[in-house]
Parts: structure tokens; C-alpha cells; sequence
């Protein structure tokens, strides 16, 4: 009976979204259309698998969180946003009692009754976290708050079964949510503003079961009108609910934000466009002509244009010909790009012989010593990259300026010497499998990688791209431990160097974030101590000597944080995020004149 109510609500979902694209009017004005040229395109649009930077951006815009970040405010500053106020937090940090609003309701869809959205409740949003623990689900967000809520993980032991209680996680009645935690969490109210945490109706999950990544059913800003390998289509909701925008409570600074034209948002209530429409471009040549065309409102700047568009590079400077043209922003990277090695893969990853685990290890280290950071920050990243040791970003207060610079200081020498102390040579070395999503720059990024192993003696055919279609396909390979070497990049959830230090956590490993599934006992100690400690001397004294393992056992080779760059037209009204706010930019996007509607 549940897969023939699925079919016919499919059916109806096939005849609204082919009739779903919105009038080319609104009240009698043309309606207005913003176009997004993002560099990769998202996976599932199932809040439990957003697990790219790509997916998350557009989840956000659909769904909604209990909490957000304020638009405008930088440093990044938590606000409600269903939650109707900051949480109540016990004395000893373990129980935190959130209120939500009364004024949300999920929009309409055949998976309610009537077809008419019904109120957003608390229970929403257990049910919503809860199925990041149910295996059917195949949920990627559960490393935000596995072994922190008590009796989740006890939930999933005992079969998952959602009309059972989690104790520490309960609607105290329709719009109080109480969470009790294992021991303190200061972060907890950071994942709650994360796509992971966005909320989605019961109805709907039963309804469409795996089709919910197609046919997302949120209380958001917009709701998804079409979408296929190339874009995604979002329409505005009709019933979206009143909140006048608030330059102060936005957190807007004037003396450097006054150029941007947010002004005229003050007192009006989001979303501002009709339509918001992304194109998937992933060539950089491509995603460049769609925007210099005038194809589409903003774009992250390729590397390869970099000489094009800026005059100098330190200090940043953008070139004359495009000041004027453009709003232009510089932005460091909340981040970085790094290559792990999949630690459970027993040609260069731990060994259950422990002879060969350290000449695994050597292996490890000794490409660590052959990479060439220098030429990878020149080539890829136009040398205003950041290079440093380890996992903890430059950005963060627990950064170590004194840290071990000889980890991303290129030494052939010594990494030749030690594959010969270990008996690795070009009979001996593994054959090792280098993941790529499909691109003409990241093939290069490859072919780059393979000419650094070649040069400190590494067979080129032992080291061969294993490309997928989509960065989507590419990060669910790696999630599932199916790629070696991994090549990918760390954007930070949230403005913690918890978020960071967690990437090499053993519980995280995959399908979690640890794509490296590194498992040290005495790194995962030092993480759960600190993982309740607030920011303080005592909390950066062990994340640097968390950061030391990771050097000593050469987990990765890693890391820069880029310099992004970024260019969108003159009458776009915004302040575009790459970081912490992502896709929450989007519902206050505005255009000061109706942008022509022809694709």
C-alpha cells in the first residue's frame, strides 16, 4: 500500500513540476530572477546526506534551521531563526530547552492532507535529527552529535524505531524542544544552524523515501521547481513567513557595507526575488563566459582569471578595468584543501603487522616530503594561498605560528632516502588509486600530484586517477572509504577549531567526517576532553598537540587555505558568504532592477 501511495504521489509531483516554472510576471511586474554560477553541483537535496559545500548552499534556502548566523555581522554571530529566542542552558551545560516560533508552517505539497501545509512543531525537528541515526536513512550528518545526546546512539542500537522516546532528545510540547547531553557541548547550538539540522516533515520522508533528494518539503524562503545535472531551479514560497528585515539586528556595519545598497531591504520581509536560479558549471572557461555574459548575477572567481581581474596581489587589488563594473570582495578561506590518505587501506594506511605499518608510515611521510607546495599555491591558487602544518587554519586563535615548518617544505632528498630505508622501490610500492571529480583543472591537480611522487621516484602508472562524474559522486566514494587518495577541501561548519580538529576524530570516520578514518587512541582522548572545554589556553594547548599527531603520523598531506575571490553585478543587492552563512545569503538577495527572465 506505502509504495503505491509513493507512486501516485510521484505522479503528482512530475505533473507540478513540469508546470512549475512561476509566470514570467509578478502582480504585473516582471518577476524578478537571480542566477547563481556555482563550481560544482550538489548531491542529494535530503537534508541527513548535505554533504557538500553545493548541497548545503541550496538546503538552507528550502528547509529550515532552529538557528542561523546574522548576515551581516563579522565577526559571525548566532541568531534565532525558527527558534523564537537563544536557548535556556542548565547550569552545568547539559540541558538546553529551546522554544521555536508558531508562525511556520512547511509548504504545501500532496504529501499532507489536502495538499496544505501544515504547522512546523518541535516534534519536527526530534524526528528530524533522529533520522541521522536511523541506517536506512544512510545519513551523513551524524557525527555532529553522535555520543553527545544521551540515548541517541542507544535509539540506533535498539532498531531505530521512531515512536520510541530518545530521552535526551524530546518535545516537551508543541514548540519546547529539550536536548540533555552526555557532558558539555559548547558547540551544540553551531550544528544546529547547519544544513544537517535543517527540519523536514514525517509526511513527507514516508511519502517520497529516497525521492525526498529530488523533491525536498521544507518551510523555507523557496521551495525547488525543477532540477537536473546542469541547475536547479527554486521558486519563491507564497507562504513564507513575515519577518521585516532589520539592517541592525543583521549585524550591518556601514563603514563597510554602505556600497552594497542593503538599505533599501530595511523593514521589508524576505525572500526579495522571484526566483532563484543555479547553474551547475564546473569548467572554469565555462562558469567565466556565463558570467562576463551577463548569464549569471555572481561568480566565484577561477584562479585561472585571477591575472585577468586583479592589478596586484598583495594587498589584493582589483584590476581597473573591472572597478566600477563589479562589486568585488577578497575573502580567506574558513578552510582548507588538503590530500588525506585513507588510513584503512592497508598499502599505505595502518597495517595489522606492525613491521609493515611503519614502513607504511615511511611511505606516508616520504610523500608528504615529495609534495610541492610552493608550485601548488603558484599554479592552483595564484600564490596568495596560505600554506601551514597540520589541520588548524591560520584564521583560528589556536593557530601556532611556530608550528613544524618542515611539513610543507618540499625536500626530495629526503623523501628518496626514506623509501630506501624501507624497502620501497619501484617493484615494492603500491599501486594507490588518486579520486577526482571530472574536470579539466582537477585532472590537472591530478597529473601535478603524480609529477611530485614521480620526482622523488614513484612509478607514474602506480599512482592512477580514479575519476567520478560529479563532486557529488566523488564525496559519497570517499564517505564510504572507496578512495585512497583523497583530494578535497574542508570548509568549517561553524567559527570553532573544534570543527576542524573533529575532521581526524576515530568516531567520525566513515561515513563521517574523518574521510582520512584516521584512529588514534590518544588524539580521540584529548578531542573528547576538549570537545566540552570553551575556547581557553589549556583548550589550544591540546588541539596543538592534537595537531603534532597528525604531523608525526603523517595523515595528510595538507594544508592552504585559499584567498576566494569574488565578482556579482552591480545590481545584485547582496553580501554573498562562502563560509559560515553559505546558502542563507540567498533569501536576502534583491536586484535593483527585474532581471530579464529569458534562461
Amino acid at each position: 500500500m506505502l509504495k503505491k501511495i509513493q507512486i501516485a504521489l510521484l505522479l503528482a509531483l512530475l505533473i507540478l513540476v513540469c508546470c512549475g516554472e512561476p509566470p514570467a510576471t509578478n502582480g504585473g511586474k516582471p518577476a524578478k530572477v537571480y542566477r547563481h554560477a556555482m563550481d560544482g553541483a550538489p548531491g542529494s537535496l535530503d537534508p541527513a546526506q548535505a554533504a557538500s559545500l553545493y548541497a548545503n548552499f541550496i538546503v538552507v534556502t528550502l528547509d529550515d534551521t532552529l538557528y542561523r548566523y546574522k548576515y551581516l555581522a563579522r565577526p559571525y554571530q548566532l541568531q534565532p531563526n525558527l527558534a523564537a529566542a537563544m536557548p535556556e542552558i542548565s547550569a552545568d551545560g547539559l540541558q538546553v530547552t529551546i522554544r521555536i516560533r508558531e508562525d511556520v508552517y512547511f509548504m504545501d505539497d500532496p504529501a499532507f492532507a489536502n495538499g496544505k501545509g501544515r504547522e512546523v512543531k518541535a516534534q519536527d525537528f526530534v524526528y528530524s535529527i533522529m533520522r541521522h541515526f536511523d541506517p536506512e536513512t544512510r545519513a551523513q550528518g551524524a557525527w555532529l552529535w553522535q555520543n553527545r545526546i544521551e540515548g541517541l546512539d542507544r535509539w540506533k542500537e535498539q532498531g531505530s524505531d521512531y515512536d520510541s522516546e530518545v530521552t535526551g532528545l524530546r518535545a516537551l510540547d508543541d514548540h519546547s524542544v529539550q536536548i540533555t547531553l552526555t557532558k558539555p557541548f559548547p558547540q551544540l547550538i553551531h550544528t544546529l544552524t547547519q544544513g544537517y539540522a535543517a527540519i523536514v516533515p514525517r509526511e513527507a520522508v514516508e511519502a517520497y523515501g529516497q525521492m525526498l533528494s529530488n523533491h525536498p518539503v521544507g518551510s523555507g524562503p523557496f521551495r525547488l521547481a525543477s532540477r537536473d545535472s546542469a541547475r536547479a531551479v527554486l521558486t519563491r514560497n507564497p507562504d513564507f513567513r513575515q519577518q521585516p528585515f532589520d539592517l541592525a539586528d543583521e549585524g550591518y556595519d556601514p563603514a563597510s557595507q554602505a556600497n552594497l545598497g542593503l538599505q533599501v531591504l530595511q523593514d521589508r520581509s524576505p525572500p526579495f526575488v522571484d526566483r532563484l536560479e543555479f547553474e551547475f558549471i564546473t569548467e572554469d572557461a565555462a562558469r567565466w563566459n556565463a558570467f562576463t555574459a551577463g548569464e549569471v548575477h555572481f561568480i566565484k572567481v577561477p584562479v585561472s582569471q585571477f591575472d585577468n581581474v586583479l592589478s596586484q596581489r598583495n594587498p589584493v587589488t582589483l584590476s581597473p578595468g573591472f572597478d566600477g563594473m563589479y562589486h568585488f570582495e577578497a575573502s580567506p578561506e574558513s578552510g582548507f584543501v588538503y590530500t588525506n590518505f585513507n588510513m584503512d587501506d592497508e598499502r599505505l594506511g595502518i597495517h595489522p603487522d606492525p613491521e609493515q605499518n611503519i614502513r607504511n608510515r615511511a611511505l606516508r611521510c616520504a610523500m608528504v616530503k615529495a609534495f610541492d607546495w610552493d608550485k601548488r599555491n603558484e599554479i592552483f591558487f595564484y600564490d596568495i594561498g596560505r600554506v601551514f602544518p597540520g589541520a588548524i587554519i591560520p584564521s583560528v586563535p589556536e593557530f601556532d605560528p611556530a608550528g613544524d615548518a618542515s611539513y610543507i617544505q618540499r625536500d626530495l632528498k629526503g623523501a628518496r632516502e626514506l623509501l630506501q630505508a624501507n624497502g620501497w622501490d619501484e617493484e615494492t610500492l603500491p599501486t594507490l588509486e588518486y579520486g577526482f571529480p571530472n574536470s579539466v583543472t582537477e585532472r590537472q591537480i591530478f597529473e601535478q600530484f603524480r609529477n611530485f611522487m614521480m620526482d622523488a621516484g614513484y612509478p607514474s602508472a602506480k599512482i592512477r586517477p580514479m575519476i567520478f562524474a560529479t563532486y557529488g559522486d566523488y564525496q559519497r566514494a570517499y564517505s564510504q572509504g572507496k578512495v585512497t587518495l583523497i583530494n578535497s577541501s574542508w570548509t568549517m561548519d561553524y567559527p570553532d577549531a573544534e570543527n576542524l580538529m573533529q575532521l581526524y576524530y576515530g568516531p567520525n570516520s566513515a561515513p563521517g567526517s574523518n574521510s582520512a578514518n584516521y584512529k588514534n587512541p590518544e588524539y580521540d582522548r584529548l578531542y573528547d576532553i576538549s570537545a566540552a572545554m570553551a575556547e581557553s589556553p589549556e583548550r589550544t594547548e591540546n588541539y596543538r598537540k592534537m595537531n603534532q599527531m597528525l604531523i608525526d603520523d603523517c595523515v595528510s598531506i595538507n594544508g592552504i587555505s585559499r584567498t576566494l575571490l569574488f565578482l556579482w553585478d552591480r545590481n545584485a543587492i547582496m553580501k554573498p558568504d562562502r563560509s559560515f552563512l553559505g546558502g542563507y545569503f540567498l533569501r536576502f538577495v534583491d536586484l535593483a532592477e527585474p532581471a530579464n527572465t529569458t534562461p
